[in-house]
């Protein structure tokens, strides 16, 4: 691993180039590529990454199948071997002070830093049904490429939460022939829907659902309806609202934006250009915060971009203020 070295660029010690919001992968990957270009770097994490629950990382190249934790402490290995600070700590405020920013944590300590990467991610706000939560990223899942090959040929349920349910179902049955769609308190499939997924071999349950019913060892058994009645399922597929923690960024102006697929609200992000710069010049976004629907790996690799960007705006700075200071001789 290479050694830690100085960082001639920043002359004031009491300011980093750039603080990172949010540590998880993007914000790791982000901080990795920073530390690379020889640049002061915090990473500031809250500690709640959205796939922790989850037993392992898919799709991500070299790393198929390692648990979200152990991803969390090699990419802190990889941040601090190039310089990188990584504190634990909640951003509560970020605000422009002179040509900087001032960053505020819970426990009131401010740092201060040239530019902004924030990666801090999304909360899944998950259908209020009773024991949901308890098996989040187990056996209630999501994404049927980051759950689907584990949940193969399990008896599934998809659980309908909107318009977008009847698309949710249609991939599944990709991942087992042992599908049910409950419609719970939607308006169900229209009658086109409805002779796809019955083509298919999917089945359609009517009626709300009102909870999960677990087996001995904690895991789902199958789900209850109003009517008392239960269906046996082990994997049950869901789709939450997709809400980005962005709170703090309120007082630089920065506000989410909704995030749309099919005519149908899922959640919210910060509006970002394709290099994830925000409206605010010397703040950039990336992963799940600015695309929540992009899975860890691409997360990580808009963080890289965006690093890299962000980057290449310093030597802007650095050189126009070089530029100045020879012309004043």
């Amino acid at each position: 691993m290479p050694i830690p070295h100085t960082h001639p660029q920043n002359d004031d010690a009491c300011t980093y180039d750039v603080i990172v919001i949010g540590g998880g992968p993007a914000g790791l990957a982000g901080a990795v590529t920073l530390g690379r270009a020889r640049r002061t770097v915090l990473v500031v994490d809250a500690g709640t990454p959205r796939n922790a629950p989850a037993a392992g990382v898919h799709t991500f190249l070299t790393r198929e199948g390692i648990s979200p934790a152990e991803l969390l402490r090699t990419g802190r290995a990889e941040v601090t071997a190039y310089g990188g600070e990584i504190r634990e700590g909640t951003v509560t405020d970020a605000r422009r002070e002179g040509d900087a920013f001032r960053v505020t944590l819970a426990d009131g300590t401010e740092e201060r830093a040239r530019r902004l990467l924030v990666t801090t991610g999304i909360t899944d706000e998950l259908p209020p049904v009773p024991g949901l939560a308890a098996l989040w990223g187990k056996d209630v899942l999501h994404c049927p490429y980051c759950h689907g090959w584990e949940a193969q040929d399990l008896p599934t349920g998809v659980l309908a939460t909107g318009p977008l349910s009847v698309h949710q179902a249609l991939l599944w049955r990709q991942w087992t022939d042992d599908l049910t769609l409950f419609t719970h308190t939607t308006a169900g499939p229209t009658p086109e829907e409805r002779e796809q997924l019955e083509a298919r071999g999917t089945r359609i349950v009517e009626g709300e659902v009102t909870g999960v019913e677990t087996d001995a060892e904690g895991r789902l058994a199958g789900v209850r309806l109003a009517d008392g009645s239960t269906v046996p399922v082990r994997a049950l597929a869901t789709g939450g609202t997709l809400t980005a923690r962005a709170g703090f960024l309120a007082g630089l102006g920065l506000e989410t934006v909704p995030v749309e697929v099919g005519g149908t609200v899922i959640g919210s992000r910060l509006d970002t250009d394709p290099t994830g710069l925000t409206s605010v010049p010397g703040v950039w976004a990336a992963g799940n915060v600015a695309s929540p629907t992009d899975q860890v790996v691409i997360s990580a690799g808009a963080a890289v971009r965006a690093a890299a960007v962000l980057n290449m705006d310093l030597v802007t700075e650095e050189t126009r203020l070089a530029v100045e200071a020879r012309r004043a001789g």
